[in-house]
């Protein structure tokens, strides 16, 4: 569990409302813990410790060669020298690696400065940073270099002993730190750099639960050779892992086959609704047994959808589930 004192906007707990009461067909469908390591390994989410040196690509290609697969992707990338957190989907997983644009991060670096400085300016300047400011990407980035805002959550000083100031920041997805760390030297006047960065979460992704390259090549080699399955279990999780931080929709199993054919959600294949989505929210599309369907942006609030008997409620932007999991009951054009 995170500290009180450093919240991410995904530490957010979200009430669920049951709008109609209804029964899932057991037939169909599966809950993501009752998956085997075959449907993981073709549909899973690693919370991977990434190691210094190697580019978040180039741990991609590792991963894939580990597990034999061909498709593997991460959520935000890290830097070569920086280490820590990176969220990898394997196989299918990857289309829903686009949900962790909305999960908050947290660093902790070490900033160097260029000049002493006093202790008390040091932490007045840190903390004017917290809030909404405004970077401009370095120069190598792999985005177009225009100034954009960004929103850091806290920032706190650890220690600081001569020039050099540790520190933990939680920031919004794409906060460049590097830049973070130059901007603050310029409000100083000593100019500063970022000296060492560790990714220590992202949204429900944190350091504590995570694991090495090395676990994941043992993990496999027991599972192909001992038919020890204890470790894999343990080191990959199904695709809704991604999803944890997102408002959700559970919709009817009637529902979902039409959702996978790209269809709109409509409001009566609603169920059960988190009770503070807003218009406009990016929110996660749910079975009755908890499978993701999709990720969408939903149409009408909480209290539309509750209210309301008829209309599109949410508009698809990603579909997860394969077509054909559940029936198809609805009428195709």
């Amino acid at each position: 569990m995170p500290d009180k004192k450093y919240k991410l906007p995904t530490d957010k707990k979200h009430k669920r409302i049951i709008k109609v009461q209804v029964k899932t067909n057991p037939n169909y469908g599966k809950p993501p813990n009752e998956r085997d390591i075959d449907e993981l390994l073709s549909c899973g989410v690693i919370n991977l410790d990434k190691p210094s040196g190697p580019t978040s690509h180039q741990v991609d290609s590792w991963i894939k060669g580990i597990f034999n697969i061909e498709k593997v992707g991460h959520g935000g990338t890290l830097d070569p020298n920086a280490t820590g957190v990176l969220p990898i989907g394997i196989g299918d997983a990857t289309k829903a690696l686009q949900a962790l644009l909305l999960a908050g991060k947290e660093y902790i670096g070490i900033m160097k400065l260029h000049k002493d400085a006093d202790k008390k300016k040091i932490l007045n300047v840190c903390n004017s940073f917290v809030g909404e400011i405004s970077q401009i990407p370095p120069l190598r980035s792999a985005v177009k270099r225009v100034k954009r805002k960004r929103q850091i959550y806290y920032f706190e000083i650890i220690q600081i002993e001569n020039r050099d100031v540790l520190f933990r920041v939680g920031c919004e997805s794409g906060t460049y730190v590097r830049t973070l760390c130059v901007d603050i030297g310029k409000k100083l006047k000593t100019s500063a750099h970022l000296a060492e960065l560790r990714r220590t979460r992202v949204g429900n992704f944190s350091e504590e639960n995570s694991f090495i390259l090395q676990d994941l090549k043992d993990a496999y080699i027991f599972w192909k050779e001992e038919k020890d399955d204890k470790d894999i279990t343990s080191i990959i999780h199904p695709v809704e892992r991604l999803l944890d931080h997102l408002p959700k929709i559970v919709i009817r199993d009637s529902a979902v086959d039409a959702l996978c054919h790209g269809a709109n959600l409509a409001v009566p294949g609603v169920v059960e609704i988190d009770s503070d989505i807003k218009k406009g929210d990016m929110i996660a599309v749910l079975t009755m047994k908890n499978e993701g369907v999709a990720i969408a942006n939903s149409l009408m609030s909480t209290e539309e959808i509750i209210q309301k008997d008829k209309g599109v409620s949410a508009s698809l932007v990603r579909v997860l589930m394969n077509k054909g999991t559940y029936p198809s009951i609805w009428k195709k054009a």
